[in-house]
């Protein structure tokens, strides 16, 4: 058997296990080790899982993610979420549609502090649900935002699989977050403008609530100050050098922790849950990236990505085709994985690819841009039938509401999302202009 066709029967044994519902982690991990076996024998193996489980495991700079995870659990502990939805919906809820706008901008903010989709979009719905029904919005256009809302926690920075991304491709964490900045700022903004799109031919959907007098304004200011300058401090501290990365999500996790105990009442069994929580969804990421590792080693040893990236460069295709086609398959990969495992499992094949062709950038430059663009289309995945788990989250949440009428509520989203993915594929300087300008 070819390397080539060994690295596609290794690709139909994994799509075959995840079909029977075996944990992606788990099906990538007997895959890999199967299909390694297979190729290179006992011993090799053996010797690759005793030396490089170690190697990856012990690495310092992974300590970032359980750092950022624990920010996160303080975050959701210290009722963050519901000072930043009151704040949003001071300035925004005596619109129509407004009170989903403000879901969206919460959903920004805290995704800012959270990282995680599935966190902000659960930890929103819990605040923002109740809201909206009790002013009367339609079971469609509810759940539809709390889901969309939730897709900015993967995008705005601090971003768990932003740094995934960096660690992977050898790039600079602080220039992946401040080069997601602007595209989560125009996702937010594009969330709102479908809002604002939905209600005006649905005005029964999103009835306008009653106008935030001035004292309440300020109030809602004065609760989030202190969560928009954690934010800085982390993402300018770490961009300007006063801090590396894990030093950063250390403060970070330090100043959510603090805010967490001051104004949230985290106690000692909060305190417990938050590290359970962290614990729990490290040993998820680890696992997965072990998975994803010894499943790219077996590739590597039967050289089908330097073979696939190979054939593509001297297939004479030009490199946007390429690069539709790799989105496109990440926006199909997306419908039934979740985004993390199809991140680990994929981004190890495709940059190669990415970074042998000529887009008119630097290697760098081109690598940060296609991280962008790749986290991009993850993020349309969550809320894409028929999986959408942010979807199937926010629908478990609000039972009265059909799963088919959730589905219809995202719809605007999808087509602001196929929109902003065009714009950042035509205009590259969208993701890099910052980079470019504090480099």
């Amino acid at each position: 058997m070819t390397g080539i066709a060994a690295g596609l029967a290794g690709f139909a044994a994994l799509l075959a296990l995840m079909a029977v519902r075996v944990p992606i982690a788990v099906a990538m991990l007997a895959t890999g080790i199967t299909g390694y076996w297979l190729v290179n024998g006992t011993v090799p193996l053996l010797a690759y899982l005793k030396t490089n489980t170690y190697y990856q495991f012990s690495t310092y700079s992974l300590s970032v993610i359980p750092l950022f995870v624990l920010m996160g659990e303080f975050a959701t502990h210290a009722g963050m979420s519901r000072a930043l939805y009151r704040a949003a919906a001071a300035f925004l809820g005596q619109r129509r549609g407004g009170l989903a706008m403000a879901t969206i901008g919460g959903s920004a903010a805290f995704g800012a502090i959270c990282g995680s989709s599935l966190a902000t979009a659960a930890t929103m719905g819990q605040v923002a649900l109740p809201e909206m029904r009790r002013y009367g919005y339609s079971g469609a256009l509810s759940t539809g935002s709390v889901a969309a809302g939730g897709t900015l926690g993967i995008l705005i920075p601090p971003s768990v699989i932003l740094v995934l991304y960096a660690l992977m491709t050898e790039q600079s964490i602080a220039k992946m977050f401040v080069a997601a900045m602007i595209p989560g700022i125009i996702a937010a903004l594009g969330y709102m403008l479908a809002i604002a799109w939905f209600v005006r031919r649905h005005p029964e959907a999103g009835p306008a609530a009653e106008k935030a007098t001035r004292a309440e304004k300020l109030t809602a200011i004065r609760e989030t100050w202190s969560i928009a300058l954690i934010f800085l401090l982390v993402i300018v501290g770490m961009y300007r050098g006063w801090f590396t990365p894990t030093e950063a999500a250390a403060i970070g996790a330090f100043g959510t922790f603090v805010l967490a105990v001051l104004h949230g009442g985290l106690r000692w069994n909060g305190l417990v849950a938050c590290l359970q929580g962290t614990a729990r969804t490290s040993a998820m990421i680890f696992l997965i990236m072990l998975g994803a590792e010894m499943f790219n080693a077996f590739l590597s040893a039967t050289q089908t990505p330097m073979l696939a990236a190979q054939a593509i460069v001297d297939s004479g295709l030009s490199p946007m085709l390429v690069l539709l086609a790799i989105l496109f398959l990440y926006l199909l990969m997306g419908c039934v994985m979740d985004s993390m495992s199809m991140l680990l499992l994929t981004v190890p094949i495709f940059y190669p690819i990415i970074a042998g062709l000529d887009f008119g950038m630097g290697r760098e430059d081109t690598l940060i841009w296609f991280g962008i663009l790749a986290v991009v289309v993850v993020e349309v995945g969550l809320i894409t039938p028929p999986v959408g788990m942010n979807v199937f989250v926010i629908n478990g949440m609000a039972k009265d509401v059909p799963m088919v009428e959730s589905f219809r509520g995202v719809l605007p989203f999808l087509i602001s999302d196929i929109i902003r993915i065009g714009l950042l594929i035509l205009i590259p300087g969208i993701s890099l202009f910052l980079v470019r300008i504090l480099s």
